[in-house]
């Protein structure tokens, strides 16, 4: 039986890499699935491969159901928008992934402030205002889960002295990470009187080798031998979005500690496993 059968999700951010592996797994599970992100077309990215257009019709092709939205989630209107259309596509929803994430990889000293503020919108604020639009839905029917997909950025590098001083930018994007962690199982404190509704977040025990990645020079290709494939990430975001919420609500984790958990894969390495998580996955 499919895990999210009759279900609706949205997914952010699914023109590419581990977004589009959500959307693909959920709809092959059953889910109706709004995918959203700003690029509709292959070739609009002036740097990255994938698109909307693309994830929509690979859905398509395998007998799922999906829709393309096209949203910059730094925006409020495009994120209530994007609910909307959603809601007008397939009704209420059930399932929210915030996925959706962007960077530079820029020293703090040079970083542009505007940069800076849009990244927080992005990988911050876009996740409050899409669950607190989604919530609209789920309250009522006190059931729903929403997914946060994190980074092992969110791991702070600790107090100095330092042995490792060629860092390359990423404080921006670990503090971001940290506060959506801590995003996470606050709303999952308040949620949890409604007894069906989760919020969990899940970040990749290794690196995901994706467009981004690779072209951030974080892995050499989609064949690193340091990497992990996005399948794994996608599993265990349809772990959370679909075990119940007793046993998952207010979970900070890893892609391969959670699989692991619930005996979905039989091995299992990296953060989480064999290297400490973030001090919000050990609370």
């Amino acid at each position: 039986m499919n895990k999210l059968a009759g279900k609706v999700a949205i997914v952010t951010g699914a023109s590419r890499g581990i977004g589009q592996q959500i959307a693909e797994l959920f709809a092959s599970e059953g889910a109706r699935v709004v995918c959203a992100a700003r690029t509709m077309n292959e070739g609009e990215h002036r740097m990255l491969e994938g698109s909307l257009a693309r994830t929509v019709d690979l859905i398509r092709q395998q007998g799922g159901e999906a829709t393309a939205v096209i949203a910059d989630v730094s925006a409020e209107p495009d994120c209530l928008a994007l609910v909307e259309a959603a809601r007008q596509a397939y009704g209420p929803i059930d399932i929210l992934v915030n996925n959706a994430a962007l960077n530079y990889y820029l020293p703090t000293e040079s970083y542009p402030t505007n940069r800076w503020v849009r990244c927080f919108a992005v990988n911050v604020h876009s996740p409050f205002i899409l669950s607190k639009a989604v919530l609209t839905d789920m309250i009522p029917r006190r059931s729903g889960a929403i997914v946060n997909i994190s980074s092992g950025a969110a791991i702070g590098p600790g107090r100095g002295p330092y042995a490792d001083q060629a860092v390359r930018g990423g404080v921006m994007y670990g503090a971001t990470k940290a506060a959506l962690e801590r995003f996470t199982q606050g709303l999952a404190q308040e949620v949890a009187q409604y007894e069906k509704i989760s919020v969990a977040a899940v970040s990749p025990s290794q690196v995901v080798p994706t467009p981004g990645t690779i072209h951030h020079k974080l892995v050499t290709g989609m064949d690193d031998p340091k990497g992990e494939p996005p399948m794994l990430m996608a599993r265990a975001a349809l772990l959370l979005a679909s075990e119940p919420a007793a046993k998952v609500n207010g979970r900070v984790t890893y892609s391969q500690q959670i699989l692991k958990e619930f005996g979905w894969i039989e091995s299992a390495t990296g953060r989480g496993v064999t290297s400490r998580g973030s001090g919000y996955s050990e609370a």
